[in-house]
């Protein structure tokens, strides 16, 4: 019944490495991991423009610049796989030492930071509304959302001015993040009204936080100008729609996927009806109050984008639901630990019931995971792949004298091609630009290499790059400047052959170098 504040500095180090243990078995996929091509591939390409030279969307704007130049520089040393792992361990050592900040800041009980990290890992991987995550792969929201849990921790212990700081830096590594996150502060400073210091004292932190917001806030907005308007628009209506509907619209999202967020809502507004209204938790309940505000405002605006889908792609590209998938789990997570102390203290066998539950909601979340990372199994980015094969095909080009600053036609579902290979391709469904003008680009190579004549949804859009038949695939590598195609190896195309498997075909364009043999 100690507090953790009497606890030696050895023991607050064992529970850090007990939640970073949990972590790991969450987000330990194969490398890559979906989004870790995209992410890492640009933070190599900064550093080092002769990875993958030519390649359209590495040479698009960058979103992400504080996260390219504070991390990218170690690709310098490291292989791109070696480069995944080294960013895993410091997100995830990131998140586990804010993540024990915070929960001892609202329950100080030693221990229960680690099972209220293993609850929130699993709520957030069990109960997102519109696929939010923050334990898996290394990107640029893992340290932002490392930033906002210490600035959570900041604003449940009244410190205001640290807390703005923190989510102003939150904001430099992922604008959407740590914009969200200040947006959601600036809620709860606003609602707490006099239980909160006054703007006289908390503007020193204020300035500050936006200031460092501005790093990467100034860049983010540039990415729209110079386009006009009615480009702009359709490039948003692309981003939104054909994209990343799974993200942004929420009527495009599963409806059990709505009714299992609405039901941790509920179950979180019980929690904060038990717990009543005290110090550290109710500023807390209020952060999660203003995600739940933001993501209504989401939920309204998609339903106005059914009469008005351009004003509503202009807007629902802010991921309005990203935050509150976060923000949920971690209140649930943070009060039901917290009102099993408060149990434990007055009424010890209903605390101890609670206490069994929860562990063993835990256990088995953390057991499935454990049996599932101990079967063989190939990256996710890999998913849309013949994997073996295709893994296969980019070993012998990246062992191959065909010239580092080739550029390939490549399936629509690679994804991994230039983390394979470091050379460049012709587009691939993935990686879509963050500007507009890259964007309208990226759809154009997109629909020009896959699409059905006519054919705007993807379900119109040829199978494999093949079906275009010889001819076609011929001047799409000359539109492009492509010249060499890794491709299905069913339907055959008349092109010299360089390697081939079960799965996959390389073919040497016309007009481009002869490589040897590797």
């Amino acid at each position: 019944m100690t507090s953790n504040a009497s606890l030696p500095w050895k023991s607050s180090l064992v529970e850090i490495a007990l939640i970073f243990a949990v972590f790991f078995l969450q987000g330990a996929w194969p490398v890559p991991d979906v989004n870790e091509p995209y992410y890492l591939g640009k933070a190599i390409h900064y550093w080092n423009p002769d990875w993958a030279p030519g390649d359209f969307f590495l040479d698009s704007a960058d979103a992400h610049g504080v996260f390219y130049f504070t991390f990218g520089w170690l690709s310098l040393w490291l292989s791109p796989g070696a480069l995944a792992w080294t960013g895993r361990v410091l997100t995830w050592g990131l998140l586990a030492w804010a993540w024990h900040r915070l929960s001892v800041a609202i329950v100080p009980r030693p221990w229960f930071s680690v099972l209220s990290g293993a609850l929130f890992a699993c709520l957030v991987e069990r109960f997102h509304m519109s696929g939010e995550w923050i334990l898996g792969g290394v990107e640029a929201k893992g340290f932002a959302y490392g930033l906002v849990l210490v600035g959570l921790e900041a604003i449940a212990r009244n410190r205001w001015n640290r807390a703005w700081l923190l989510l102003g830096a939150a904001t430099a590594f992922h604008v959407l993040v740590g914009g969200w996150s200040c947006a959601a502060a600036g809620f709860a400073w606003l609602w707490l009204g006099r239980r909160s210091p006054p703007l006289s004292r908390t503007w020193p932190g204020l300035a500050g936080g936006l200031l460092l917001a501005m790093v990467s806030l100034v860049p983010v907005l540039a990415l729209d100008w110079g386009v006009d308007r009615q480009a702009a628009g359709r490039a948003h209506e692309i981003y939104v729609y054909h994209r990343l509907p799974h993200h942004l619209v929420l009527h495009a999202r599963d409806p059990q996927f709505l009714l299992r967020f609405g039901l941790l809502i509920v179950f979180w507004a019980i929690l904060c009806r038990r717990i009543g209204e005290h110090g550290p938790e109710l500023r807390l309940r209020t952060f999660v109050v203003g995600t739940l505000g933001i993501a209504l405002c989401g939920a309204t605006i998609s339903l106005l984008a059914i009469l008005h889908p351009r004003m509503g792609a202009d807007l629902l590209r802010f991921y309005w639901f990203r935050l509150s998938d976060v923000a949920v789990p971690l209140g649930v997570a943070l009060l039901g630990v917290l009102w099993v102390d408060r149990l434990l203290r007055v009424r010890p066998a209903a605390g101890r019931a609670w206490l069994a539950l929860a562990l063993a909601v835990t256990a088995l979340h953390l057991g499935s995971l454990a049996l599932e990372r101990a079967k063989a199994a190939p990256p996710r980015a890999d998913a849309k792949v013949d994997a073996l094969h295709w893994q296969e095909a980019c070993a012998w080009i990246a062992a191959s004298d065909i010239p580092k600053d080739a550029c390939f036609l490549t399936p629509i579902g690679s994804h991994t091609f230039k983390w394979r290979t470091a050379r460049a391709e012709v587009v691939n469904r993935k990686e879509i630009p963050q500007d507009a003008r890259g964007i309208m680009a990226w759809w154009t190579r997109l629909r020009d290499l896959h699409a059905i004549e006519g054919g705007e949804s993807e379900r119109l859009w040829h199978v494999s790059l093949p079906d275009r038949g010889t001819r076609r695939v011929v001047d799409l590598g000359r539109k492009y400047g492509a010249g060499y195609a890794l491709v299905e190896a069913e339907p055959r195309l008349d092109l010299p052959v360089l390697y081939e498997n079960e799965g996959y075909v390389v073919y040497r364009l016309p007009d481009s170098p002869q490589p040897h043999e590797p």
